[in-house]
């Protein structure tokens, strides 16, 4: 690749000031991010009722968020030998920034999603770039240290959002939470615009422009089969599957042809090759559909059902995900000293236990009971996540870890948007012909006992994961 001339190839690793504020101006954009995604949760019965919109339409301030985000993830390796850093970082700053003034001013639904979908554009951009800065950047024998504290960003964000999400709303008005995050986005940008430095060789690549566009047609096809399955006549469910077998079929064999022509590809799919990595990814996007999949249910039945404010169904998550943040650190350090079959099944245990107690507890529980289980949910999913992940990777050979972990990321972001998509349509499937608090706690019902399936699925393939040989690859070229 040719070097451009303002690029520096002999970049030296330092912990200085400059490297601090590069990792602070990246982590609140990557924070920011992921408040907004949990604090809009709590805003949907508020939502549904100004803009007189269902359950399966708010939905998608969630769903076409992730998807966005999805889509641009496979392009972060890409991005990042195209463009320099401090640019990326400036486009994804502005494009977030832009995206929250929109919707704090938006008037209508469709210009509140514009502006989610704007959110998703920058999330998609500003969050692999905060990983990319310290395993750049950071001396080697503070990279773990330093990649530690961006998880603790990401995983202190879901306790921030939904509680703080539901006390603006009760204080101020929904529009004020998008205002609450400018001064944060203005302060990371100006940071960001001094600290951020150049360390790695950018200039014109070749890019899979068709891939991309497959990749995505298929994702939106998926997810509005998932938003609408129930609702749709069966001409259009088909025409809706077959699309997305054909944009799968043509993505897959897009990126073999490329693989073998010695090209770069987008994703590149020989990782499924691979027994071990297979159960594991399959473990953590189950762990992921089911995080995004219950954060969406328990702020609006409390809401919907129960009867509670928007903070106070905000709290539901606060304690659970103050467990989970609080794990972050330790998991790993167990997955080290035990190995990883101990952790990962006592992760897949909670979260099958919790759901088992879900069951009892709805008509049944109050906000206390469900905030308590809800923090099993999260002490299983704090053991689990980060652990099969790190599992997911080392099953790979070296030189495919980098390749493993832009697909786990990917993947991840979709199962979270199906994880919502299912369970709203589910409550909104309950919710026809009833009375609102009624229809929302048989749909709620329906949506638990399918999570609870799921639950006892994940911790399936973790056992599956755990037993098969990871020596046993085969590189031959996908069919």
């Amino acid at each position: 690749m040719k070097l451009l001339e303002n690029e520096n190839p002999v970049f030296v690793r330092r912990a200085d000031a400059r490297l601090f504020l590069s990792i602070l101006a990246a982590g609140l954009l990557s924070f920011t991010g992921v408040v907004i995604e949990t604090a809009m949760n709590v805003t949907f019965p508020t939502l549904m009722e100004e803009f007189s919109v269902g359950t399966s339409t708010v939905q998608w301030l969630t769903t076409g968020y992730l998807l966005v985000l999805a889509t641009v993830i496979p392009t972060s390796s890409y991005l990042k030998q195209r463009f320099p850093l401090k640019r990326l970082f400036v486009a994804g700053n502005l494009l977030f920034l832009t995206g929250t003034i929109l919707d704090g001013m938006a008037g209508n639904f469709f210009l509140l999603l514009l502006g989610r979908l704007l959110q998703g554009a920058g999330t998609g951009i500003g969050l692999p770039l905060m990983f990319n800065l310290v395993l750049e950047q950071a001396p080697l024998d503070k990279i773990g240290t330093m990649m530690g504290a961006a998880m603790l960003v990401c995983a202190l964000a879901p306790a921030v959002g939904p509680s703080l999400g539901g006390w603006i709303i009760g204080q101020f008005g929904w529009r004020m939470i998008f205002a609450a995050l400018v001064p944060g986005l203005l302060f990371s940008l100006g940071i960001g615009l001094y600290a951020i430095r150049q360390s790695s060789a950018w200039g014109p690549r070749p890019f899979d422009s068709f891939g991309l566009g497959c990749l995505g047609l298929a994702f939106t096809c998926l997810l509005l089969l998932c938003s609408y399955a129930s609702g749709l006549p069966a001409g259009p469910l088909l025409g809706l599957g077959g699309l997305l077998v054909l944009a799968l079929t043509i993505f897959a064999r897009q990126e073999n042809r490329l693989q073998k022509a010695g090209s770069t590809p987008l994703l590149n799919l020989q990782v499924f090759r691979v027994p071990a990595f297979d159960g594991a990814v399959l473990g953590l996007l189950l762990v992921q559909f089911l995080c995004l999949g219950v954060g969406f249910l328990l702020p609006n039945y409390a809401q919907l059902v129960l009867g509670a404010n928007p903070f106070a169904a905000g709290c539901i998550l606060l304690p659970g995900c103050l467990v989970g943040a609080a794990l972050a650190p330790v998991s790993g350090r167990l997955y080290d000293q035990l190995g990883a079959r101990k952790p990962l099944l006592l992760g897949s245990s909670a979260i099958v236990l919790s759901f088992l107690f879900y069951q009892f507890a709805l008509g049944k529980a109050g906000i206390t009971g469900f905030t308590a289980i809800y923090a099993v949910f999260t002490l299983g999913q704090g053991l689990s996540a980060g652990n099969i992940l790190t599992y997911a990777l080392e099953s790979l050979p070296e030189e495919m870890q980098p390749d493993g972990n832009a697909v786990c990321n990917t993947l991840q972001q979709l199962a979270g948007a199906v994880g919502t998509s299912v369970c709203a349509a589910l409550v909104a499937a309950g919710q026809r012909g009833q009375e609102l608090a009624a229809g929302t706690s048989q749909g709620t019902a329906w949506a638990f006992h399918l999570l609870l399936v799921l639950a006892l699925c994940q911790g399936a393939s973790m056992v599956w994961a755990l037993r098969v040989h990871s020596s046993s690859f085969h590189f031959g070229p996908l069919q």
